[in-house]
């Protein structure tokens, strides 16, 4: 439950404040009458990316082995590639994300109420679509009734987070929130690539070249509800293969030091006196 809480509060909580900005920017510019088609927008976005999760979903979990783990496989590493570039991009375009969104409302509130529809329906479609495909993996992974009422809870939050951060004077550190849901979402995904590994290794796709390198299971149990949190959380494997172990250490070594690099200060080199 706690892994689809985190996703669709921090999804919901970046739709929450898209919408916001567009409605306070149409606010601004006294282009009120146009919020419906805000609304309009984000709402079939919403529903779209509903009908995306639902039918991921349906699609997983009818299927059989071998197929059945090759799909899990497959989504589990699609959906860790999507959530890794998520943490990036927020990284990057968080402070210019109110200022690139005002200019864009500014410029599709000149050319009518579609514009705006647009831009409400692709903002909100990217959060939904990438939400449907994280959510989808987390009921691949875990229990599908505890991924839905996590999801709904999160959604909830966001919600209610987003209402009190544009209609009251409360205030969020939305960049200290981002840092600690990213910092989660960076274990979370580490998780799903060993995941797929193992899913992947049941069907010969990848070598699991030393099948245990050990078994903890009769100490914590990954069946266990511990053990099944942890799993869910953090992809925890009482008895791991090695490419598992070796895939999980890698995305760390990676994510860990591209993210050095990508939040590292540039430094200008200085001009030489002639």
């Amino acid at each position: 439950m706690l892994p689809s809480y985190i996703l669709s509060l921090r999804e919901g909580l970046e739709a929450a404040l898209i919408i916001g900005i567009v409605l306070s920017a149409l606010r601004q510019l006294r282009r009120r009458e146009l919020s419906v088609s805000v609304w309009s927008g984000a709402l079939s976005a919403a529903l779209l990316s509903l009908l995306a999760a639902v039918l991921l979903t349906y699609f997983g979990l009818e299927l059989e082995d071998p197929a059945e783990a090759i799909f899990e496989g497959l989504t589990m590493l699609l959906a860790a590639v999507i959530l890794t570039w998520m943490i990036f991009w927020m990284s990057r375009r968080a402070r210019t994300l109110k200022s690139d969104l005002e200019s864009g409302v500014r410029q599709a509130s000149q050319s009518g109420k579609r514009a705006l529809f647009g831009l409400a329906f692709l903002a909100v479609l990217r959060e939904g679509i990438e939400l449907a495909l994280f959510l989808t993996a987390a009921t691949l992974a875990s229990d599908a009734r505890q991924t839905i009422f996590g999801s709904f809870l999160g959604l909830g939050t966001a919600f209610l987070l987003g209402w009190s951060l544009f209609a009251t004077t409360t205030r969020l550190d939305l960049r200290r929130f981002f840092q600690v849901t990213g910092a989660l979402l960076i274990f979370f995904a580490a998780g799903l690539v060993a995941h797929s590994v193992h899913e992947l290794n049941e069907v010969g796709w990848i070598p699991p070249i030393t099948e245990h390198v050990w078994n903890i299971n009769p100490f914590l149990n990954e069946k266990s509800a511990l053990g099944q949190m942890l799993t869910a959380l953090f992809g925890y494997d009482g008895n791991p293969s090695l490419t598992e172990i070796t895939a999980y250490l890698a995305y760390f070594a990676a994510v860990l030091f591209s993210l050095r690099q990508f939040t590292r200060p540039r430094v200008l080199p200085r001009l030489q006196e002639d």
